[in-house]
This record gives C-alpha cells, structure tokens and sequence, in this order.
C-alpha cells in the first residue's frame, strides 16, 4: 500500500479569496502596525500637505506610514527592498492590503515627510508610557557611530586640496593647449567647416572634479572664518593648544567628504568611518528609547545635557537617576545634572576590571569630577554605574545587529537625523508591541 499526500494543485482557483486578516495569523505585528497606525497615531501633519484634488489618487498616506514603520521593524530600510517585500511577502501584504507601491514613491515619500514621520517617535513613546514601559528611574546615556551614505576614501583634505587644485589646474590648461594646437592642425588638414573638434570627455571629468574641489576648499575656509568670527565674539572660544594655522584658515589636515559633506571622519573600535554620531537615551526598565539625537561631533560630552532636556519634553518627567560613559564626563555636564536634580553616575576615565571608575592620566580634574570619581569608586560594584552597559548597549545591539542597520540611507545632516528617528521609532514600537496582548 503506497502512501497518500496531502494534495499539491498549484492551479487551484479560489472560490472565495482570503482578506488581508487570513495573510498571516492573529496577532502577527504587521496587524498591529497596520492597526495602531490606522487607530492610535495622528497623522494631520502628513494628511494636511494632500490639498490638490485633482490628479490621479495617489496612495493613502496611513498605508505608506504603516508600511514604513513595519519595514523598520522588520529591519528592511531600502526603498527597493521595501517595494519587492510589497510582491514577495505576504506579512506586507497584510500591512499594505495587497497594494504594491514602487520604491520610487517609497522613497518619495520618505524624503517629503521626514519631519512628519521624525515627529511620531513622540506619539509612540507615549503609547509605551501609557503601558507602564517608561519608569525614568534609571536612564543611560551612550552613543554609536553609524556609517553614512558616503566613503571615507571620498573625502580630501584641505592640504591636499591646494596641491590637487594646482595640479589639475595646470593638467587641464595644458589639455586645453593641446586640443587647440589639434584643432588648428586637424583645420589646416581637413578644413575649417569639418568636425572633430570637441573636447575629449577625459578634459570635462578633470574640469568638473577641479570644480567639486574647489567648491570643497570654499566651503572648509568659509567653515574656518565663521569659527574665527564666533570665537572673536566670545561664542566658540575653544580651550587647549593654540593653532599653528591663521585664524580664518583652515587647518591643513581638516577634511571635506564629496559625497557627504556633512557627515565626519570618526574613530570606532573597528578603525575609522565616514559617519555620524547617533545618540539615545534608554530607560532601564523596558529598554525604551525616551530621548534621542544625533550630530556630527565625534565626541559625546556636548549631547548630555540636550538629551536630558529632551527627556522632560518628551515624556512630561524628569530621570530620577542617569548614567553614562567617560564621552560624558565634564564639569559643565555634572553642573547640569545637579542643576535639574539628577542622581548622575557618569564615568570619569577609561573603566578598568574591578572599579566603577578611574582618573585618566594626569590631567587637572575639576571639583565636580572629583565628586564624581570618589562617588563612583565609594559604590564598587554596587554602584548603580553597572546599568548603564546592561541598559543601553544591548539597545544599539538590537538595532545594529539583530535589525541590520549599519549605514544612513539618506544624505545630510538633517535628513539623517530623521532617519535616526524613525529607527528609534520602530525600535519603541516593538517594546510596546510585546506588550499588547
């Protein structure tokens, strides 16, 4: 007796197709999403910018805001990753109701509402706090280098620039001589009226990167005189070792990327990137995301107290406790914490095994940091400074590792910062998701 199989009939047709709720089963996220999106987020922002009647319809922007946030959790961000999952999968054809949007309207509607969809990180974050996510008890600080939509090797320094200006300078100049000593060769030759004297395209590729150049060096000795202006002023005074170089000048090794400018060179534990630096503040308790930042700096010590600012708008409290690494160590900041009422636990120099804290170097040590050091050691091991690795790092974790974001997408300084929201959004939105039953 042979045995029997389930039957396989590929070309079955449907009497009754299923609907969206029959793509994947109750409970999935792509119903939430698609649900809270519809039900408990206000998108007036988005829905007051459609004020043309005429035109064909386009797609419905709660649709397009539901598939974006589902893709982030998913760990999808491509626009053309977001389109193909659109026909591939059926749990976005849950969230879209079958509709299939192509990543150039993806993308389009990701670049001209970013602000609209920067501004719902707030909307989730109180979805979190009304189930009892966000105690604010303790709060750690850190960030992480991201990658941005640019190369490193792109990037020129503005001593470089001076030498590669001159050189392509005289290079083209002399390309042009050539071409006309030709073109008065291939004149008296073939004729006046005859063709053949275009310039050759390796002569334009030379003129325009001469011209990104150039640019480039405009931009680094403009950046330079608006620093010597300010510091003149008494707004950007800087501390330290003078400068070599003429105030108004840019330092030779100052740099310029060609595809990113606003991006920066930045130093990781696995060497140097062209990036950004992504800032978040993580209640302990859940794992909540309730402030976040992101700026060019490559050092952390100037975010502390914008976050902690952030913190009280974003959810009406302040942290009762917050913790943070050594970036965040100096005198202005402890000022701050204690300014606001903060217990702070903020290291004062590289941690070492078997010690909260420790002094780096020999350097001067203001008052407060002293405090702060003698406070750190005195708690040992049961200083509260131990949350902060347990709270914030598996958050970057999740985000960089278990939902594949290593690089910005966008370009730019403000478009990257929305794109950070949004991750911190979708990252919000799973911890409330667990949630919900």
């Amino acid at each position: 007796m042979s045995k029997s199989f389930r039957p396989w009939d590929v070309d079955q047709v449907w009497m009754l197709p299923p609907t969206v709720h029959d793509l994947v089963p109750a409970g999935h996220l792509a119903h939430l999403v698609r649900d809270t999106v519809r039900e408990s987020l206000d998108l007036s922002e988005i829905l007051g910018t459609y004020d043309e009647a005429r035109g064909y319809p386009p797609y419905h922007p709660a649709m397009m805001t539901a598939l974006l946030l589902y893709a982030y959790c998913q760990g999808v961000y491509s626009s053309r990753r977001i389109a193909r999952s659109c026909k591939e999968r059926v749990d976005f054809m849950a969230v879209t109701a079958l509709q299939r949007p192509d990543f150039r309207t993806v993308s389009d509607f990701r670049k001209r509402h970013l602000a609209a969809l920067s501004n719902l990180f707030g909307q989730v974050l109180a979805l979190c706090q009304q189930a009892g996510l966000v105690r604010l008890g303790h709060v750690a600080l850190d960030g992480t280098r991201v990658k941005a939509n640019a190369s490193k090797h792109k990037a020129m320094s503005y001593g470089r620039m001076k030498s590669t200006e001159a050189r392509l300078a005289a290079e083209v100049q002399r390309w042009f001589g050539e071409a006309d000593t030709a073109d008065a060769r291939e004149d008296r030759e073939y004729g006046a009226n005859r063709c053949g004297d275009e310039l050759p395209a390796w002569v334009a590729d030379k003129q325009q990167r001469l011209q990104r150049i150039r640019e480039a060096r405009a931009a680094l000795e403009a950046q330079a005189r608006a620093e010597a202006e300010s510091e003149e002023k008494g707004t950007g005074a800087k501390r330290g070792r003078r400068s070599q170089t003429p105030k108004g000048v840019p330092p030779e090794g100052a740099q310029r990327n060609f595809t990113d400018p606003e991006s920066r060179i930045m130093k990781t534990k696995d060497g140097f990137i062209q990036g950004y630096n992504a800032q978040a503040a993580v209640d302990a308790e859940s794992q909540v995301i309730v402030a976040r930042g992101l700026t060019q700096a490559a050092t952390d010590v100037g975010q502390l107290a914008p976050l902690v600012r952030q913190i009280k708008e974003n959810t009406g409290r302040q942290a009762q406790e917050l913790s943070g690494d050594a970036g965040y160590c100096s005198e202005e900041n402890f000022k701050e914490l204690n300014r606001r009422h903060i217990r702070g636990y903020v290291a004062t120099g590289r941690q070492k095994h078997g010690e909260a804290s420790a002094t780096g170097g020999q350097r001067k040590l203001g008052p407060r940091t002293v405090a702060m050091h003698r406070k750190l050691r005195r708690g040992g091991f049961r200083s509260r400074y131990r949350l902060r690795k347990q709270t914030v790092e598996p958050v970057f974790g999740q985000i960089k590792q278990a939902r594949g974001f290593r690089q910005f997408l966008l370009r730019g300084v403000e478009k990257v910062r929305g794109e950070w929201d949004l991750i911190c959004t979708a990252h919000n939105l799973l911890k409330w998701a667990a949630t919900v039953d």
